[in-house]
């Protein structure tokens, strides 16, 4: 896993969390704009930034390392609706995604992704209430 960037593991971490959240939102809504609209507050930096806060504490030893590595790595461009802490934030969740993906360790990786889930389905329901 050395061989393969910090940057290299977040892009496909990304694609990981994307798949996951379109999994999981084609059984709660049916048309298209509701995928997508309910699909973003899952993936947006915020939200990654988020689940990431809530779940390090829980991480392996190595696992920290992925994410302080991807977290600290310079990056050229910022998403418009993110500010860089949770830019920052978002990568090193992905790079975690990521390299889980790469080294096989699936049920590691599947509880991470419905902790996940469950972290923004809630803080969305919160948020409704508000």
């Amino acid at each position: 896993m050395e061989d393969i960037s910090s940057l290299a593991l977040a892009f496909v971490g990304d694609a990981v969390f994307n798949l996951f959240i379109r999994t999981m939102v084609i059984k709660t809504k049916k048309k298209v704009r509701d995928l997508h609209v309910e699909a973003i507050k899952y993936v947006k930096a915020s939200a990654q930034a988020e689940i990431l806060k809530k779940i390090e504490a829980f991480l392996t030893p190595e696992e920290k390392e992925v994410v302080r590595k991807a977290r600290n790595a310079k990056v050229n461009t910022v998403p418009k609706n993110a500010t860089l802490a949770d830019y920052h934030m978002s990568t090193g969740f992905e790079a975690l995604l990521g390299y889980l993906y790469l080294s096989g360790q699936n049920e590691r990786l599947n509880k991470i992704l419905l902790a996940s889930y469950e972290i923004i389905k809630g803080s969305s329901r919160e948020n409704d209430h508000s």
